[in-house]
């Protein structure tokens, strides 16, 4: 087969990656890191938690739920063994994750890059499910849905979910419900496989002690040109406003937790200038270095757990700050407070240059990780984006991009805040 290798550098950074268009359809991500021993990999599917409503070739689908994360767990197994086995005796340290929008399969090493290629590309290229497999692993995966819902970090993240919104299965459990894994058979298995698991739609990047042309070769002998299939994801309409202001539970918890979500527009996608505004907002908003953090922990409402994220997917967009609070539903209005300031009257500006800096500095030191690099490289694989190009945005960003991104995000009348606290059950 043939390739098309694009180079792409950065000449700020001093940094160059490969973008490898092989001829099966697979996007292939090379970024070598010269005098590094260590590799990072990651094989990912544009196929996620969400993606339970679909149309593949012309014919509806509509599978249950947690079936993407199923998948995930029934691929390491293959008639000739389980795919962890085999990493061991190489040394690897395999894993795998399911998110809201993609499943990735990653490995790094210090040795034998190439054999644990070979073993990645070979157990997500060859599934291999029977009624008595998947059988069996319902109970392990009904085991883990178990944990996860005795856990009081993911019940206030997903209540605080279930609240943002009224139908998008992004308010539903990545693992789904026991319920939901118990329809699961082989034939919905492969059916959500034959439509996702396609070249065209999957990428692999390999950061780290890297060659391209040993990459090309090995995508030449072991992904397999054709089997694409047309395939549409279907969202349900999904209204502006969040379903719920407020979700309480009680857990027995030392201390109470929160979620706070802000919703804005899942039909806008963000573009490199906009991510990168979105970042450097959020850092001069709610970075440790903030006043609005300065201020909760002086009043005593908030501890290093404290924390932000911007939550964005198909069909879905907004923010989240989580921690421990003795006053939850106070420190949600202190942050109202300063959002409905800051849109009103704008960032201030050394704050914001102070977290374009910030911003730009982590992007430029994660440069030096092979599994932070990996990782960003997935992300922009399926987001569109450009890894440099987000980087260059970041330091030529103006405060009015930031402020615009505020007014986008963060509503401070749409939101959900979601508390847990100590209890009995």
């Amino acid at each position: 087969m043939s390739a098309k290798i694009l180079e792409i550098k950065n000449e700020r950074l001093n940094e160059k990656y490969y973008k490898i268009d092989h001829e099966s359809g697979l996007s292939i991500y090379a970024f070598p890191k010269e005098g590094y021993k260590s590799s990072f990999a990651v094989y990912g599917a544009d196929f996620g938690s969400i993606n339970t409503h679909f149309i593949s070739d012309g014919q509806e689908i509509i599978s249950p739920d947690g079936i993407a994360h199923y998948l995930e767990h029934k691929l390491f197994e293959s008639e000739d063994g389980d795919a962890f086995v085999k990493y061991a005796a190489t040394g690897a340290n395999a894993n795998a994750y399911t998110s809201f929008e993609k499943t990735c399969y990653l490995f790094s090493c210090s040795t034998n890059l190439e054999e644990n290629l070979r073993i990645l590309l070979g157990f997500v290229n060859q599934p291999y499910f029977t009624e008595e497999t998947v059988a069996k692993e319902q109970g392990i995966i009904g085991q883990e849905i178990r944990m996860y819902d005795d856990s009081p970090d993911w019940r206030v993240m997903f209540n605080m979910l279930g609240g943002m919104y009224h139908n998008h299965p992004v308010r539903v459990d990545i693992a789904g419900t026991v319920e939901s894994i118990a329809e699961i058979t082989p034939e919905k298995l492969y059916e959500c496989y034959n439509s996702f698991y396609t070249p065209e739609n999957m990428a692999l990047c390999v950061a780290g002690n890297v060659d391209v042309d040993m990459l090309v070769r090995l995508a030449d002998e072991l992904v397999k040109k054709g089997g694409a299939k047309s395939v549409r994801k279907i969202f349900p309409d999904e209204p502006k406003t969040v379903a719920k202001k407020y979700v309480e539970q009680i857990f027995p918890v030392s201390a109470p937790m929160f979620y706070l979500g802000f919703k804005s527009d899942g039909s806008v996608r963000l573009d490199e200038r906009k991510a990168a505004a979105c970042e450097v907002m959020l850092f001069a908003l709610a970075s440790n270095s903030s006043a609005l953090y300065e201020e909760l922990m002086n009043k005593g409402l908030i501890n290093e757990s404290f924390a932000y994220e911007h939550l964005e997917g198909p069909a879905y967009n907004g923010v989240s700050f989580c921690g421990e609070s003795k006053d939850p539903k106070a420190v949600a209005e202190i942050i109202k407070r300063y959002i409905s300031d800051m849109r009103e009257n704008g960032l201030d500006a050394d704050e914001f240059e102070i977290a374009k800096r910030a911003t730009y500095a982590e992007y430029a030191a994660a440069l030096n990780s092979v599994a932070a690099i990996g990782n960003a490289l997935i992300s922009c694989a399926f987001t569109g984006r450009e890894l440099f190009k987000t980087i260059d945005e970041i330091a030529s960003l103006k405060i009015e991009d930031a402020n615009e991104m505020l007014r986008f995000l963060l509503d401070p009348e749409n939101c959900t805040l979601s508390v847990i606290k100590g209890g009995e059950q």
